[in-house]
């Protein structure tokens, strides 16, 4: 259980849905007419990338100066393991975004004792927010929402991240098998697939070589919707995760290397 009281982590979850707002004003107006620069790990970054962290750090640090943050444009400050701190990625999808598919998403996170006790996924071009907190389930647009109960995998929706992360996480001959043996397995990638496990239209999801701004809010998020969540670091310093509908959580799991 983490340190922070149930009051606490509701407060902290309507604050990272203002600092969502907020993200939301600097991502929508460049939405399709934006620069795309590459940075030196050869992914993407726009000026809304930037301008949307900065307004998301803004806003965490009004409310919570005593926090650390994380976040994938501009790094850590003051994350220190004996006090919580914010987890941030403004745009996770830039490649969607930066070609104009609006399934690009806003992942804020809060950790505290080591363990993501605050999530969000803000579906900015969608209209969907999904928020929760530990011991407070998980919403989507203020409507609980729930894992799928589904315990066949031939009936199951299985998506996973991009193929070449499972190479990267040494993990082809898993994805291998669920191409053979999955029927309906689909890639609906990013915190956008994650997000559409949270609420059963997705069953379970496979996705490797995370960082951890990348899994944070998902896996209190998934726990929250009622749902399995395992996670493993590999020897890069990823993250592994795989989650959704604990039957299929537990059958999947076999398939990993």
């Amino acid at each position: 259980m983490s340190s922070l009281s149930r009051a606490e982590l509701a407060q902290a979850a309507r604050t990272a849905g203002v600092a969502a707002d907020r993200a939301r004003k600097e991502i929508l107006p460049r939405f399709r007419d934006v620069a795309v620069e590459i940075k030196s790990d050869g992914s993407p970054v726009t000026e809304a990338d930037r301008a949307a962290e900065r307004a998301i750090r803004s806003t965490l640090q009004e409310s919570y100066p005593d926090f650390g943050i994380l976040g994938e444009e501009y790094g850590g400050q003051d994350v220190k393991p004996d006090r919580p701190h914010w987890v941030i990625d403004p745009i996770d999808g830039t490649i969607c975004y930066s070609r104009g598919i609006p399934l690009f998403s806003t992942l804020i996170a809060l950790v505290a004792d080591g363990e993501p006790v605050v999530g969000l996924i803000d579906l900015p071009a969608l209209d969907e927010r999904y928020v929760g907190f530990e011991g407070g389930g998980c919403e989507r647009n203020g409507t609980p929402v729930r894992v799928s109960d589904e315990k066949d995998l031939s009936r199951a929706i299985v998506s996973h991240g991009d193929p070449f992360c499972f190479d990267r996480a040494g993990q082809r001959a898993a994805f291998e098998r669920m191409a053979r043996e999955i029927p309906m397995l689909r890639g609906y990638t990013d915190a956008f697939g994650h997000a559409q496990v949270l609420a059963g239209g997705v069953d379970v999801m496979v996705d490797f070589d995370l960082n951890p701004w990348d899994a944070a809010a998902t896996e209190v998020l998934v726990r929250e919707a009622g749902g399995d969540c395992i996670v493993s670091r590999q020897d890069n310093g990823k993250i592994g995760l795989v989650f959704g509908s604990p039957a299929l959580v537990a059958q999947l799991s076999s398939f990993l290397v």
